[in-house]
């Protein structure tokens, strides 16, 4: 612990480095350092893993992973100006803070890791959503994380855990639900952050599980999934006539009604669908 307490606080760190929070890179700092603390509580014991950080800004929770123990974080920050607090902190722990400067979905974070990695990050608002459906949506299962702890606005968070028949239910809830056990974490008010956002914001935890709940083709799932949501409001035997000629049939095989709508249809629903529709 004694590495944290030998850095400035966050607001004279910012003011130092003129680090003015971004709209252009969905940049929001969060200041308490025991809330950074807190939800680098949520990603569990680090000792003995590597940790991936994105868009760590002035370094609030870089300094959480690192006071809670992680073995190594690597942080890839877009913004040019954070880069010399972020060294700073690294002059503190010494060997344990790796920092790229680059953008996220551009770098490959893995030729720096050493599993068992972990990923923990205060996302930038603009590429969030984007990132974690990379991450659940890997080329190989198990992916090469083991839970991802991240900050979302909070509606995003609601999507992410959502279940069926709620108006949240959609892509990202199939996609997590799949692969993963999710809950939502923690919750943080507007005044948490400097600028404040105009939203509430709130922790997502995804835990890897070894093989999916059910058995299906990632890439059919992920493609029936897209379709029957694009036009939810559609019954299913419109929304995806393009995905086959007897898509009447096939959902009648999976055990779903052909006038249900997409919000309506479970995990193990799509799952049957997808593997109806692989078969030739």
């Amino acid at each position: 612990m004694s590495g944290i307490d030998t850095l400035p606080p966050l607001r004279d760190v910012i003011a130092t480095h003129g680090l003015s929070a971004r709209k252009s890179l969905g940049q929001n700092f969060l200041l308490d350092l025991n809330l950074t603390s807190k939800i680098a509580r949520q990603a569990g014991d680090l000792e003995h893993c590597d940790i991936l950080e994105i868009g760590p800004g002035p370094g609030g929770l870089t300094r959480g992973l690192l006071a809670q123990g992680a073995r190594r974080v690597l942080a890839i920050e877009k913004d040019s100006r954070c880069i010399a607090a972020l060294n700073d902190i690294a002059q503190a722990y010494p060997n344990r803070l790796q920092i790229i400067e680059g953008d996220a979905l551009e770098v490959n974070p893995l030729a720096h890791l050493t599993p068992p990695i972990r990923i923990a990050a205060n996302l930038p608002y603009n590429v969030g959503t984007e990132l974690l459906v990379r991450w659940l949506t890997p080329e190989e299962w198990p992916p090469f994380w083991d839970t991802l702890t991240l900050m979302f606005q909070k509606e995003v968070a609601e999507r992410i855990v959502a279940q069926p028949g709620s108006k949240a239910y959609g892509r990202l809830a199939i996609l997590a639900s799949w692969r993963c056990e999710a809950k939502i974490a923690l919750h943080l008010p507007p005044s948490a952050f400097t600028p404040p956002p105009k939203v509430s914001s709130a922790v997502v935890h995804l835990q890897a599980l070894e093989k999916p709940k059910f058995e299906a083709d990632a890439k059919t799932l992920e493609r029936v999934v897209a379709m029957a949501f694009n036009q939810r409001r559609k019954m299913l035997r419109a929304a995806l006539k393009g995905a086959a000629p007897d898509i009447e049939d096939r959902l009648i095989a999976a055990g779903i009604k052909p006038t249900e709508r997409a919000e309506q249809i479970p995990l193990e629903g799509f799952c049957a669908l997808a593997r109806e529709i692989a078969k030739p």
